[in-house]
């Protein structure tokens, strides 16, 4: 009798176009777990780009106005329920605890895996506001005086 093949799932065509999802195929050598969690992550980063949730994060991110504390009020919320539609099709309880276990998640694999590192990052970005480092350094008088 033969046994069948389990195959990963993989994102369709369609699901796979967008600026934003590259994911390479299966076969390349990563692991099960990288590929499902790979395919996971692109779904939730396609999830952003759908029309309806693209237009609630532009209205979060106008209602904070680049405010860090009103991202946390505004834009984190739409975010967090962008993302647990999604995830729940994959296991993950459909509540802040669920998304919080698939961040854990996705962190635990950033360091092993390139793909999932870029692509938390896309994610991150989505949501996210660029984090500027103050300038260190002699001329900005970032340095410290020996003792």
């Amino acid at each position: 009798m033969a046994s069948a093949s389990v195959q990963p799932a993989a994102l369709s065509a369609e699901q796979a176009k967008g600026p934003l999802v590259e994911l390479r195929t299966p076969t390349e050598g990563m692991p099960f777990w990288d590929v499902w969690l790979a395919v996971v992550l692109a779904e939730v980063i396609q999830a952003f780009s759908a029309p309806e949730n693209a237009v609630r994060m532009d209205e979060a991110r106008d209602n904070a106005c680049n405010d860090m504390g009103k991202m946390l009020q505004f834009v984190l919320p739409v975010a967090t329920q962008i993302q647990q539609e999604v995830i729940k099709a994959y296991g993950f309880s459909c509540d802040g605890e669920g998304v919080l276990k698939f961040a854990r998640l996705v962190k635990s694999y950033e360091a092993q895996d390139p793909e999932i590192a870029s692509l938390s990052g896309k994610l991150k970005a989505l949501f996210l506001p660029p984090m500027t480092l103050p300038p260190h350094g002699p001329a900005s008088g970032g340095s410290v005086a020996a003792s």
